[in-house]
This record gives C-alpha cells, sequence and structure tokens, in this order.
C-alpha cells in the first residue's frame, strides 16, 4: 500500500501532492513518497500529520533554522489557499520520531543523482565527493 493516504478533508485536501508550497517544485511529492517507500516509511494507516508532510517540514526546518517547528509549519502553510490545521508540539515530535532519518538520508541520494564515473579533482571538495 503506498504511503500517500492522506487524511480525509471536507472540501478540499490540503496535504495532496504539490500543495504544500515552493518546496514541492523543488523537490516532487512523487521523489519524496519514493524515498519514504524505499526507505520503509510506508505509512500503514491515514494520519493527521502523514509521513511526506514530516518529510516537507524536514526540508523546511532546514530553511527556517532558529525557528521552532510550529514557526516552521506556519511558513511552509503559509501560502496555502486553505489553511492547515496546525499540530500540536507532540504531534510533531512524534511524527518525526515515527518517520526517522533514513527517508532523508534516501532522498538526498535521490537528489544527489548517480556518483560521477571518475571522480577526480573537480568532483571533491575539501577531500569529499562533491
Amino acid at each position: 500500500m503506498p504511503h500517500s493516504a492522506t487524511p480525509p478533508s471536507s472540501s478540499f485536501d490540503v496535504f495532496a501532492a504539490g500543495h504544500l508550497g515552493e518546496l514541492t517544485g523543488i523537490v516532487p511529492p512523487e521523489m519524496v513518497d519514493a524515498a519514504l517507500e524505499a526507505a520503509g516509511g510506508d505509512q500503514k494507516r491515514l494520519r493527521r500529520l502523514p509521513s511526506r508532510v514530516v518529510v516537507y517540514l524536514l526540508l523546511a526546518g532546514a530553511l527556517f533554522v532558529g525557528q521552532g517547528w510550529q514557526q516552521v509549519w506556519a511558513r511552509l502553510t503559509g501560502g496555502l489557499s486553505v489553511q492547515a490545521p496546525r499540530p500540536a508540539k507532540s504531534s510533531i515530535t512524534l511524527a518525526m520520531r515515527r518517520v526517522g532519518p533514513a527517508p532523508l538520508r534516501e532522498l538526498f541520494t535521490l537528489l544527489a543523482g548517480p556518483a560521477p564515473a571518475h571522480a577526480g579533482p573537480a568532483a571533491r571538495f575539501a577531500g569529499r565527493l562533491a
């Protein structure tokens, strides 16, 4: 069962693919879904804070360092035409524990692409593959 199950909504599915602002234009929902599936982060049931949304929240948290998760949530969902329900701090913490770091690691691998065939000096920075 794919992880993209979302909670029901009355008139508009605020958590549908592509509805979480600018980040979905840079990191497509299909790529997040693939990372979650590869990392074993598939949802087993409908949740109020789906795994895909948690991944986008973590990505937004990297952009808005120094702000609390609720402020990051407000920035992530601020441009939506429908107001997304604001999760409690404890809900965010539990959701992050549930998803874990593996999907982000997998997402980085997908975004980075394949390693160069010849990793010469131009492909390295500070002794690391760039």
